[in-house]
């Protein structure tokens, strides 16, 4: 197991606010739901825009931070 992957596991869980703090869409909020089987990706919740719902996306869990605690709650 790579050194990133055991930090990223223990660093978030389920339901934890984060944003993404690299890459092309750095600044966006989402909820972390999960690590993919390859545990260098993460899935999260982002919300949605123009009043559609919440969406899964994955992007690489290296860009992942946690959110500041005003970031608001996306609805699941």
């Amino acid at each position: 197991m790579n050194e990133s992957a055991a930090i990223t596991d223990a660093s978030f869980h389920r339901g934890d606010k984060v944003v993404l703090a690299e890459g092309p869409y750095q600044g966006s909020p989402g909820v972390f739901l999960n690590l993919t089987k390859d545990v260098n990706w993460a899935e999260i919740a982002e919300p949605g825009n123009q009043g559609r719902s919440a969406r899964t996306r994955i992007h690489p869990a290296i860009w992942l931070k946690h959110a500041a605690s005003e970031t608001s709650t996306l609805e699941q």
